[in-house]
């Protein structure tokens, strides 16, 4: 299969835009990995599986499947290191729960599954949104209901 560069472009450039749109909540939050992490993250992934397909393309034996499975190890520990313990509290799982699925989203359009990625996107982007929402207002409840 020939991948013309319009073709790689497109993919690497919207899963750029994609991890972009969900860092937004992320940079707006003023949190540690925002716009430019995540959508680096994102693009990251599609060139890996991009490049592996475009390497290896020859190779009937060849299983794609592999190269995800690593950037799942390489992103899960990179999000390793957004986790802080401070205390009791620890921060950074969400950062690092976003990292993941930005990667995941990126090399689903790597793989051209371009349906798939943009309504994982819009999922991501609604469910950190509703939650942060949510959260607010169980935080306030509690906050009230201990008085």
């Amino acid at each position: 299969m020939d991948y013309p560069f319009i073709t790689v472009f497109f993919r690497l450039f919207l899963a750029a835009l994609l991890g972009a749109l969900i860092g937004l909540e992320r940079e707006w939050t003023q949190k540690t990995a925002g716009l430019k992490t995540l959508s680096l993250i994102s693009l990251g992934s599609c060139l890996f599986i991009v490049s592996s397909l475009v390497a290896f393309e020859s190779y009937l034996d060849f299983d794609i499947s592999r190269v995800f499975g690593q950037i799942i190890v390489g992103v899960g520990f990179l999000g390793a290191g957004m986790i802080m313990v401070r205390g009791e509290k620890i921060e950074g799982l969400t950062t690092a729960a976003v990292a993941w699925v930005c990667a995941a989203v990126g090399g689903t359009v790597g793989l051209g599954l371009y349906a798939l990625a943009l309504s994982s996107t819009f999922l991501a982007i609604t469910l950190i949104f509703t939650f942060r929402y949510l959260e607010e207002k169980i935080k306030k409840y509690r906050e009230g209901s201990n008085k």
